[in-house]
């Protein structure tokens, strides 16, 4: 429960009307004041000035000592409510009696003026209703001193006729329905301050549901990292071995086995790095890449990447390109946002087309994903872009992926400010929609070709990883691609090796067992050869961890990692290596 919750349930009705009294005590002194010497106004030549004077300065002193003793009487928590309330009715009941003695000078009065006397009075009584909330103690202890005595001053105007009877009948049906009309606001009172309580009950209640919301979320974002982190230590050193064993001489079956194996691997890898995506995406650790690109090409890319995957299907994949524009963005994450399109597009769809296409207009690029599936109902429309929300896949077909794929969709729209927009109706498709700004036009000149990769060198390379298999399949691989290698469990034992010998590269693990972790052994090492050249690599996918690793400036393999980008991590690892050595007991 929340500090102002506290609050407002620690007050009574009593107290909340306490304070009510306070604020209008301290507004109405100087117009009643007023309203005292209008009444003396009229007497004046009438009654003696040292009455007139005597009662103006006796209304003056009560209405001063309720605005100090009102104003006071909600910090005096010594006293009760009950009590101070006492005082309230006092002070009331006082202030009444004050003003009904300028009765005393009602038959010295012409008529004309007792009738301006007798409206002040009554407004005074009218307006004491919004001034006490109705609370009918305080307001009955100002409102029976001032009517009773003027109601009477009338009924015993026997002079005045019919007038004087009537008059006061006026006046004591007034006065009930003022007594009805205070019932009514008090009532208004209790029930609006009894709607704040219930409000700032509800609001608790809210508070504490998105609480628990949030608690579920940093729950549910620690167990996806701890599961994603302990499923690919096995799934990264089967890789590795895989990888090994793609090397090795294999007859006919061997290599069939081996090839089923790495789909398969392909497959799980694929499902972690989907968690590994969210997470990332939810720490804020991804880093957008912003330049121009022309779209055209980039949509031909995708689509000779997923030709053969919807031939496999018997789908038809077609391109159309109604434009050549360019636009600024990122072309990675851009690309990992289209394929999560594609990729989901062909999953779903059972036969019939999927449909990539182009088109400009109005200074703006839209990019369309359009496939003939089952579509979704309208009611799932906002589902779908939930994690691990799946439609018509109860089974959990391994085939369509774990459900994450357009919720890294929305993710990546958000972070590139693209307009993603989705149409889709059950029997007819799903359409989804990426709206651009364009930046200009295509130029006509080709891209320059990529440099090839340098090929892997004989290096030493330092590997420290606290699993033996997954040191035993880095072994295997490594070796397997030309380098020698040195096997570490920890930072203590890299220290070892590395105080008789500089290896060219380090590749390790981020965290590793009894608090050590992959950074403490960078910095170690470093501390001999200031320029020893690292990687680092990880199955962590929790925020926090990213962002530490992120921060730490270092190259970021995450497990399991394939034969093929370990290959380019290592060529682009090779250009730090030079110089990096200088102890002077290395040994090579």
């Amino acid at each position: 429960m929340t500090s102002e919750v506290r609050d407002a349930t620690a007050h009574s009705l009593e107290a909340e009307l306490l304070r009510l009294l306070a604020r209008q005590g301290r507004r109405v002194p100087i117009p009643v004041f007023l309203g005292a010497v209008m009444i003396a106004a009229l007497a004046w030549g009438r009654v003696p000035i040292l009455y007139l004077g005597a009662w103006l300065l006796l209304v003056a002193l009560v209405l001063v000592a309720r605005w100090v003793i009102l104003g006071r009487l909600p910090a005096l928590a010594d006293l009760s409510d009950a009590r101070r309330l006492q005082i309230c009715i006092a002070l009331s009941a006082l202030n009444g009696c004050t003003h009904a003695l300028s009765l005393l000078f009602f038959t010295a009065l012409p008529e004309f003026q007792r009738a301006i006397q007798s409206l002040l009075l009554v407004g005074l009584c009218a307006g004491s209703v919004a001034t006490t909330a109705g609370y009918r103690p305080v307001f009955l202890a100002f409102l029976l001193p001032v009517m009773a005595p003027l109601v009477a001053q009338w009924a015993l105007m026997g002079h005045g006729g019919w007038i004087g009877g009537a008059t006061a009948l006026i006046l004591a049906l007034f006065g009930a329905v003022l007594i009805a009309l205070a019932s009514d606001s008090f009532r208004l009172f209790r029930e609006s301050f009894e709607i704040r309580l219930q409000q700032a009950s509800l609001n608790a209640q809210l508070n504490t549901a998105l609480s628990a919301a949030e608690a579920a979320n940093r729950a549910k974002t620690r167990f996806l990292a701890s599961a994603s982190h302990d499923l690919r230590q096995p799934v990264h050193a089967l890789s590795l071995f895989a990888g090994a064993l793609g090397m090795q001489q294999l007859d006919d079956a061997s290599r069939d086995i081996a090839r089923h194996m790495g789909q398969a691997l392909q497959t799980l890898s694929g499902q972690l790095d989907a968690l590994l995506d969210v997470s990332k995406l939810d720490a804020g650790i991804v880093q957008v890449r912003p330049a121009e690109l022309e779209v055209a090409p980039f949509l031909a890319c995708v689509f000779d990447e997923y030709l053969p995957a919807a031939q496999a299907r018997g789908l038809q994949l077609t391109l159309d390109c109604g434009c050549a524009p360019l636009i600024v963005t990122d072309e990675v994450l851009l690309g990992r946002l289209v394929c999560n399109l594609v990729d989901n597009a062909i999953k779903y769809t059972s036969h019939g087309t999927v449909s990539l296409s182009l088109d400009g207009h109005g200074g703006q690029v839209v990019l369309a994903v359009v496939d003939s599936g089952s579509g979704i109902p309208l009611a799932e429309h906002d589902r779908v872009f939930e994690e691990f929300y799946q439609l018509g896949n109860s089974e959990r077909d391994q085939s369509k992926g774990l459900g994450l794929g357009l919720s890294i969709v929305r993710r990546l729209a958000d972070l590139l400010r693209l307009r993603l927009e989705m149409v889709s109706l059950p029997g007819v498709g799903t359409s989804f929609y990426l709206v651009c700004d364009q930046h200009g036009q295509q130029r006509s000149a080709e891209r320059p070709a990529a440099a090839p990769a340098a090929p892997i060198a004989a290096r030493h390379v330092l590997v420290v990883d606290d699993d033996a298999s997954v040191r035993a399949g880095m072994q295997a691989l490594l070796q397997g691609m030309g380098a020698q290698v040195t096997l570490a469990g920890g930072t203590a034992e890299a220290l070892v090796a590395g105080a008789h010998w500089c290896p060219d590269l380090l590749l390790v693990d981020f965290r590793l067992r009894d608090g050590d972790n992959g950074l403490a052994t960078v910095a170690a090492l470093r501390q001999l050869y200031p320029r020893l050249p690292a990687i680092l690599i990880s199955g962590d996918t929790a925020p926090d961890r990213l962002r530490e690793a992120n921060s730490a400036g270092l190259p970021l393999l995450h497990k399991p990692v394939a034969a093929d980008v370990l290959r380019q991590a290592l060529n682009e690892a090779s250009a730090l290596q030079a110089s990096a050595c200088h102890g002077p007991d290395e040994q090579r």
